[in-house]
């Protein structure tokens, strides 16, 4: 009796145990749950710094800016202005974009916009931030965010997920009055991201990530691949796919679910052979 007693205590505490181990190892895929808009990305393998100082005035001359960078240019009031940066599955980039008027240009009111395109030109809605702005009259400044939604790994053919690839961005006046066409603005744009995690997950990739001219490469037309701007690729090489930090969901459920299933054999065994019966011929 005392011997069962003590098996099934001791059988409890390893169970308690592994539970706590369990929880331990499931605590960093746990965590990564989208947040609220009141969170601040955090910048990519890429450190901050300097990025280059101009602009295209198209998406076939957008021009190249890594994740972290901050890309400045100087513009005239009116144009379309156009960066590209890579993002990778996994990530929610957001772009922010600050364009600074002069006071030749504060005599009225004016309307700028922040746009992100991925790398089919499929336009991405944002989830956060301010898209459009209208500046004052007396306004210096006028500041523009867009979060965009995490980056899946695969998606169906006719949705519109954001995919691993290219990310254009585009920044404009759309209200502008005639008077300020032509007028001198200073333009600043950062492109950031803040890793999900496992979260966000799906099974699937892509073969090829949406970076123009990836498939042309891949088939050895290198002269046709170098006319078509990209924006490279992250730092380490884009996400093989087949790791994720589901991996450690999987494995922890796994031996957790072996645990319970020793803990409960332990519990409905019974008490064995009583002692007084004896052993059969």
């Amino acid at each position: 009796m005392r011997t069962t007693s003590h098996r099934t205590h001791g059988a409890r505490r390893a169970l308690a145990g592994a539970l706590l181990a369990g929880l331990t190892l499931l605590t960093p895929a746990g965590t990564a749950v989208a947040d609220g808009p009141s969170a601040s990305a955090s910048a990519s393998p890429a450190e901050d710094g300097a990025g280059p100082t101009e602009a295209g005035t198209t998406f076939r001359t957008a021009t190249a800016l890594d994740q972290g960078q901050t890309g400045t240019a100087r513009a005239s009031a009116g144009d379309y202005l156009y960066w590209v940066f890579p993002a990778d599955a996994g990530q929610r980039p957001t772009v922010e974009a600050t364009v600074k008027l002069p006071s030749s240009a504060r005599s009225s009111t004016s309307t700028w916009q922040l746009d992100v395109y991925d790398g089919l030109r499929r336009r991405q809605a944002c989830m956060y931030g301010h898209q459009t702005r209208k500046a004052a009259a007396d306004a210096a400044t006028v500041e523009l965010s867009c979060v965009l939604r995490t980056v899946r790994s695969w998606s169906e053919p006719w949705a519109s997920d954001p995919l691993p690839g290219s990310y254009y961005v585009r920044l404009t006046a759309v209200d502008l009055p005639a008077a300020g066409l032509g007028l001198p603005v200073g333009v600043e744009v950062k492109a950031v991201s803040k890793e999900q995690g496992g979260a966000h997950d799906v099974d699937g990739t892509l073969s090829e990530p949406l970076v123009p001219g990836v498939s042309v490469a891949s088939a050895g037309e290198t002269d046709a691949a170098q006319r078509v701007p990209s924006a490279g690729g992250p730092e380490d090489g884009w996400a093989s796919g087949w790791w994720t930090d589901r991996w450690l969901w999987t494995v922890g459920g796994g031996v957790l679910a072996a645990l319970a299933a020793v803990f409960g054999y332990s519990l409905t065994r019974g008490r064995g052979r009583p002692a007084h019966v004896p052993h059969g011929g």
